[in-house]
C-alpha cells in the first residue's frame, strides 16, 4: 500500500483537475438523465485515485470526461493544464496522455495478430517501423507477455492473457495517467495479484498516475492513495484512503463493500475493544490485534 501523496507544491501543475463537472445524458429531451452534479476531483503525479460508489453513481461517466471521450457540459476539466471545454483542445494529444481502459478490455482487441493490436496507437503516431516495434516489446514485456507473442493469434490467447494485451496497447502510447474501468472484474485470483502488482509499480515512475473506479473494496484497499466515493453523481466522502474506509457506517449506508480488514477494525471498535486505526489489510489487521493482546 503507498502512502497518500503530499499535497500539490505551488506551481506544481496537476495531472488531472476537474472543478464543478456536470454532466446529463440526452440533454433537452423528454428523456434527459443528470450523471454528475458539481464534481471536484485532483490527480497529482504519484497518487492512485479510487472512484467507489454504487452502480450508476456517475462513475464511468466521470472517467469518460478525464481522456476527452465526454466533453464538460458544465464545469472544466484540465489534463496537464489543457482546458478540455475549449473546442480548439487538442483531445488527440490527451489521449496519448491519459490511457482509459474499459471494463473487460480484452473484448475490445480487433486486430488479427496480437502485436498488430499493440503497434495500432504508435503507429497512429506516425513513428518509424523500429520504434513502432520497440514500443510493441517494452509494452508487451511491461504487462509480463513475451514478445514473441506479438505473432500470435489475438483470439488464441486466455482471458488474462488478452486483458494484459489490452492494457498492453494502452501503454505502447506512453501515457502519464492510467484510467482503468473495473481492471480486475471477471479474473483469477492470480490474474488479480498480477495485475495490481504491475500497477503498483507503474504508477512509481516519476510523473504517473493512476485514477481506478472499481466495486472491489480490497483492490481500493491494497492499491490507493486517496478515495472518492460518489453516489447520485456527487461526491459525498472524499480523503485518503485510509480516512474513507474508517467512516464504515457511511459506507454501509451507501450499500459499498468494505475492505475485510477494516470492517473487522470497526466491529471490535463497536463491541468496546480500542483497536487504533484502520486497517487496509490482514497484515495491518494482524498487527492491531497483537498490539491489543499485548498492550
Amino acid at each position: 500500500m503507498s502512502e497518500p501523496a503530499a499535497p500539490l507544491e505551488a506551481g506544481q501543475p496537476a495531472l488531472i483537475r476537474v472543478m464543478g463537472l456536470c454532466h446529463t445524458y440526452l440533454r433537452g429531451t423528454p428523456l434527459e438523465t443528470p450523471a454528475l452534479h458539481g464534481i471536484d476531483l485532483l490527480v497529482a503525479p504519484g497518487e492512485v485515485i479510487g472512484i467507489v460508489g454504487p452502480t450508476g453513481s456517475g462513475k464511468s461517466t466521470l472517467l469518460q470526461h478525464l481522456n476527452g471521450l465526454l466533453r464538460p457540459q458544465g464545469g472544466e476539466v484540465f489534463v496537464n493544464g489543457v482546458r478540455l471545454s475549449d473546442p480548439q483542445a487538442d483531445v488527440r494529444s490527451v489521449r496519448q496522455q491519459v490511457g482509459l481502459l474499459f471494463q473487460s478490455p480484452e473484448d475490445q482487441l480487433f486486430e488479427r495478430f496480437a502485436g498488430d493490436d499493440v503497434a495500432f496507437g504508435p503507429r497512429n503516431l506516425g513513428l518509424s517501423a523500429d520504434a513502432v516495434r520497440e514500443r510493441v516489446r517494452q509494452a508487451m514485456e511491461m504487462v509480463g507477455l513475451p514478445f514473441e507473442y506479438k505473432d500470435r493469434l489475438s483470439t488464441e490467447l486466455s482471458q488474462g492473457e488478452r486483458r494484459r494485451l489490452a492494457l498492453a496497447g494502452v501503454l505502447a502510447l506512453q501515457p502519464r495517467v492510467l484510467v482503468l474501468d473495473e481492471p480486475t472484474a471477471g479474473l483469477d485470483p492470480q490474474g488479480r495479484q498480477d495485475l495490481l502488482r504491475f500497477l503498483s509499480v507503474w504508477c512509481q515512475s516519476p510523473g504517473k498516475a493512476i485514477v481506478l473506479a472499481t466495486h472491489n473494496m480490497e483492490d481500493i484497499a491494497e492499491l490507493c492513495t486517496r478515495v472518492y466515493v460518489l453516489r447520485e453523481g456527487r461526491v459525498i466522502l472524499h480523503g485518503p484512503s485510509r480516512e474513507v474506509f474508517g467512516q464504515c457506517e457511511l459506507l454501509r449506508q451507501m450499500g459499498l463493500a468494505i475492505p475485510v480488514a477494516a470492517e473487522a477494525m470497526c466491529r471490535l471498535r463497536q463491541r468496546g475493544y480500542a483497536v487504533a486505526g484502520t486497517a487496509l489489510t490482514i497484515a495491518e489487521a494482524a498487527a492491531a490485534l497483537k498490539a491489543l493482546i499485548h498492550g
